[in-house]
């Protein structure tokens, strides 16, 4: 397998930007140098490539691969569609988590719910009821999550202090997403701005 179909499969399977020194991590003999040179060369083939819809874009100190910038009225009629589905317990238990621990990691999630949580925060993250705030300063530098203005917004709350005990948090959340898919009216409005803004900005975002 070459270096760049795994390059390419690591990029579509995740929703965060990777840095050099983690793709050297997953990636067996491979140096920064060489991975670097693939990733201009791949670049450069998006750019020049005018019917491709994806580009390789430098974000938060590492590599994403995101949707061309003229494409994004049509992205955003898919995402809005995708934000109108109710949310799974999962998710809603893995929001109350993030809520009163933020920031927190993947991690630290999986940790305290015992169960992967990659498919769950990219969820969140589509929906925009999380951001990126930061990364952990332990190793590996973990991305750092935490709840969103629009988390607000979504759930009618003034501020975080308006948050029920953790005991109630699930079935309030749970209340307020039925009440939401049986009146789709009621769902926020949201600015059309891209995932790949909404990661870059995160740090803005509070």
């Amino acid at each position: 397998m070459s270096l760049r179909s795994i390059l390419e499969s690591l990029f579509f399977a995740t929703d965060e930007p990777l840095d050099l020194k983690r793709l050297v991590e997953v990636i067996p003999d491979s140096t920064p140098d060489e991975i670097n040179d693939n990733l201009d060369r791949w670049r450069e083939e998006l750019e020049a490539d005018k019917d491709s819809g994806t580009q390789l874009i430098e974000i938060a100190g590492g590599f994403l691969l995101a949707t061309k910038p003229e494409n994004a009225e049509i992205v955003d009629r898919l995402l809005e569609r995708r934000r109108k589905r109710l949310l799974s317990q999962a998710a809603l238990e893995t929001l109350a988590v993030i809520a009163y621990r933020e920031p927190v990691t993947r991690g630290d999630i999986e940790g305290i719910r015992g169960v992967s949580a990659d498919s769950i925060v990219h969820t969140l993250l589509q929906r925009r009821l999380i951001k990126i705030s930061g990364r952990k300063n332990v190793p590996g530098h973990p991305f750092l999550y935490k709840t969103s203005k629009h988390f607000l917004n979504h759930f009618g709350l003034r501020d975080r202090k308006e948050l029920p005990n953790i005991e109630e948090l699930s079935q309030v959340l749970s209340n307020v997403e039925q009440g939401l898919a049986e009146n789709p009216d009621d769902l926020p409005q949201l600015e059309p701005d891209g995932a790949e803004l909404e990661m870059a900005g995160a740090a803005e975002d509070s």
